[in-house]
């Protein structure tokens, strides 16, 4: 009978887990249906401090994103394949469909320091919408419980591996960095039965560029707004870029 008893609230508590991913699953869907959002992202990594990136984006696929790299700010409009970005140069079409360039600088520059431009088509060709992220994450957790408005829960070792930022990567090529000990954690924020934030950490083991362990400890904090009332206006020399 102990037995029977104990199997019966495995089950059960395995059907709340079930059922606490599938609220999140489809509060990820009711963004994804939405007309518009937009979104800010934090990334901290307890060094050097990262300048959040600001996006909007629209139901038909249509994404603004603006970030800052090393005092330079960049912004991009894309949609499908095609992308018009802005950089010291003034914009410059890029083909996302396209294999990235291979080797250092780019963008015309020639020389070995990264480029910005080359920066951000890197990750404009791994972007996902929050709406989109989500649902990845969901799939990448061990579990998900709810407590108050919070859905929390632990990533599995692959799921947290492949979150690390693709650091070291140019222009969005090369394979993913090699992590050991990798463990992370999700956390979902939902009201109204739509995601307004979301947040997931991860940590591990990495090579830096002289071969040595350096342990990684980065989280990532995403905050949605203005759902059905963000405004997307893509100036015309973008347009004619993405054309």
């Amino acid at each position: 009978m102990k037995s029977l008893i104990a199997c019966a609230t495995l089950l059960a508590a395995a059907s709340l887990l079930a059922a606490d991913k599938d609220d999140v699953t489809s509060a990820a869907k009711k963004l994804a249906d939405a007309d518009n959002y937009s979104w800010t992202t934090k990334v901290e990594t307890g060094q050097n401090e990262i300048p959040p990136a600001h996006s909007k984006t629209q139901k038909d696929g249509l994404t603004w994103t603006e970030l800052t790299m090393r005092d330079n700010t960049m912004e991009a409009y894309f949609k499908g394949g095609k992308a018009a970005i802005k950089g010291e140069d003034g914009w410059e079409t890029v083909d996302l469909t396209a294999a990235p360039p291979r080797g250092g600088g780019g963008g015309g520059g020639g020389g070995g320091g990264a480029n910005p431009a080359r920066f951000m088509a890197g990750r404009l060709r791994n972007f996902k919408a929050p709406a989109a992220q989500v649902e990845d994450i969901v799939g990448k957790t061990k579990d998900l419980a709810k407590t108050d408005d919070v859905y929390a829960g632990d990533l599995t070792e692959e799921g947290a591996k492949s979150l690390f930022p693709m650091r070291g990567r140019r222009g969005g090529g090369g394979n993913a960095p090699a992590v050991s000990n990798a463990k992370g954690s999700v956390k979902v924020w939902i009201k109204d039965g739509v995601i307004t934030k979301y947040q997931y950490n991860v940590s591990g083991t990495t090579k830096n560029r002289d071969g040595e362990d350096v342990d990684r400890n980065i989280t990532t904090t995403v905050e949605i707004k203005d759902i059905g009332t963000t405004k997307l206006t893509v100036p015309d020399e973008a347009k004619t870029k993405m054309s």
